[in-house]
């Protein structure tokens, strides 16, 4: 048996994991992640006076209670599985993407008519583009965390996210596949439908600013604060930049099980569109006691429970529709009712 192709498979992928920039877990990333949590602990430090030691840095950084914890094995086995798994979900996600461009653009032509090149610089092209599809996909983004939170149906693949008990930059792969090709396609509407777009404004197909595919402006945010916003690092941003970005803290408040924090923080780097819509909430400066995952679930980080458990729970959503028909009353199946029970 020939394994040749496996290996290059397997290589291949681990290679664009760690070794590309534009990859959302490059080792560059993490290593500019842990550059800016490790001065932002010194500094807490020295404002107060204590004294700084290896030990207590590292100690600090990768607290044990974290590191061993259940909750973490698990994310590391979401870490493996998931980057088997993604390069299929991000191919159907492609083929999204080109047609509904092309329709766009094919159906603004019949609309307004074909247009005239643009005779701007073509760096303006590019970067107005790279903006309009980094503001695209922050949409795309929110609404596809709007919609996980509000349909019951979505919640079921959803909550494998938020079961996580402790954060850690792997927590980012926790995500059940289902849940994986809902958002890829969702984001694949809304970057295309604002590609079509940017190409007809400006007459010509213009490409935007990127590093191995992915815009640049999303490789500097997942280069400086991105990964901190599933750890333990408290950084909040207030005042005008808490209303535009969302710090580590604002992700963090996203996942606690607090009611007064349910379905808040739904974006990804911008807070702008949960200022817009009304789903923001901005952390106080100083660390809020916040608990994550469900508690009393005896399947959590297993597989029947993360990857098994959420099929079968999202086809008895389908019930309540019969128990209608015979006059039962329909069980109360919403997302924020279970998290109050949890």
């Amino acid at each position: 048996m020939d394994f040749g192709a496996g290996f290059e498979f397997l290589f291949g992928q681990i290679g664009r994991l760690l070794f590309s920039l534009g990859s959302h877990f490059s080792l560059t990333s993490l290593g500019a992640a842990l550059a800016i949590a490790v001065a932002f602990f010194v500094g807490q430090r020295l404002r107060r006076g204590r004294r700084l030691r290896a030990r207590t840095i590292w100690r600090a950084l990768f607290p044990k209670r974290i590191i061993a914890s259940k909750s973490n094995e698990a994310d590391i086995g979401y870490l493996f599985f998931n980057v088997f798994v993604f390069g299929l979900v991000f191919g159907w996600a492609v083929l999204s993407y080109q047609f509904i461009s092309n329709g766009m653009i094919s159906g603004l032509v019949t609309l307004f008519g074909p247009v005239t090149p643009s005779e701007l610089s073509p760096w303006i092209g590019r970067a107005v583009i790279t903006v309009m599809l980094f503001l695209a996909y922050e949409l795309g983004y929110w609404f596809n965390h709007w919609l996980s939170h509000k349909v019951p149906l979505l919640w079921e693949f959803h909550k494998v996210h938020h079961s996580a008990e402790v954060l850690t930059p792997l927590t980012n792969f926790r995500v059940h596949p289902v849940y994986a090709w809902i958002f890829a396609n969702i984001l694949a509407v809304s970057t295309a439908i604002a590609n079509g777009f940017g190409n007809y404004m400006f007459g010509d197909t213009t490409y935007q600013y990127a590093f191995s595919d992915t815009n640049i402006i999303l490789v500097l945010f997942v280069h400086t604060y991105v990964h901190l916003q599933h750890s333990h690092m408290w950084i909040a941003f207030r005042g005008v930049l808490g209303r535009i970005f969302i710090s580590p803290a604002h992700h963090q408040v996203h996942h606690s099980g607090n009611p007064k924090h349910f379905d808040k923080n739904f974006g990804s780097c911008l807070a702008l569109w949960d200022w817009m819509f009304g789903t923001l909430y901005i952390p106080d400066k100083k660390r809020e006691p916040l608990t994550f995952g469900f508690t009393g679930d005896p399947d959590a980080h297993t597989v029947k429970g993360e990857l098994v458990n959420p099929v079968i729970r999202a086809a008895g959503h389908l019930r309540p529709l019969w128990q209608r028909r015979e006059g039962s009353p329909a069980p109360d199946l919403s997302p924020l009712t279970e998290r109050k029970q949890a």
